[in-house]
């Protein structure tokens, strides 16, 4: 599936790629409206309606992962809404071990995700991911998400990874596009990103439903051996 040999940097996204995506689905679709719906007045079903709305019309830019643009467009305050629910904050259960596979292996392990600072805070409180990964990145810090080109030059002058020997895994499959069409060479996509929902059928990308079926080509191609 991955050609180990060459990759030597690994970037990850956050949520539905190292986190269960059911945390971040149930509090922007199920919490956040229930909350809004008691100061609002308006009923559950409206505010599910009129959020999903806002939502799309924000897909790729970084207000739609802003907690800081929710909070004042709902007057709420987002990363107390967020710790109301975090027991529900999860590592997949793949997770440890393929983490622990690559550190042992010699990579440089880069979390790259479009969650808010205060997001990533959270789940980095609740989750054991600060162990094993060398850097965490919000694309806040650059201003811009993802999705856009922008990001990955930002990135790669931040980081000094060369894109040929680079593999990028994420659950989105636009994110995924806006990689390859920068240069990275290595890309993966996650089928399963939300444990209570259905794998997907991916095509464009190789993809995953669980990081087990990786293990034994990371470990024979380990850089700490070269």
């Amino acid at each position: 599936m991955l050609n180990w040999a060459e990759i030597d940097t690994v970037l990850l996204d956050m949520d539905g790629t190292l986190l269960d995506l059911h945390f971040d689905n149930y509090f922007w679709l199920q919490h956040l409206p229930k909350r809004w719906a008691e100061i609002s007045g308006i009923s559950i079903n409206e505010a599910q309606t009129q959020l999903k709305a806002e939502y799309a019309e924000l897909t790729g830019k970084l207000e739609w992962y802003c907690l800081d643009y929710w909070g004042k467009r709902l007057l709420l305050p987002i990363t107390e809404l967020k710790r109301e629910v975090m027991h529900k904050i999860a590592m997949r259960a793949d997770v440890p071990d393929f983490l622990t596979a690559l550190k042992q292996s010699g990579r440089q392990i880069v979390l790259v995700t479009n969650a808010h600072p205060d997001s990533l805070s959270l789940k980095i409180e609740r989750t054991e991911l600060a162990n094993y990964i060398d850097t965490l990145i919000s694309t806040h810090e650059f201003g811009v998400t993802k999705e856009n080109q922008d990001l990955w030059k930002k990135l790669q002058q931040r980081l000094g990874f060369n894109a040929e020997r680079t593999l990028f895994v994420d659950d989105s499959l636009p994110i995924l596009t806006a990689a390859q069409d920068y240069g990275i060479k290595h890309l993966l996509a996650v089928a399963n990103p939300d444990s209570q929902q259905l794998s997907r059928q991916i095509t464009e990308f190789p993809a995953i439903t669980d990081y087990s079926v990786l293990l034994d080509d990371i470990r024979k191609a380990n850089h700490l051996a070269d």
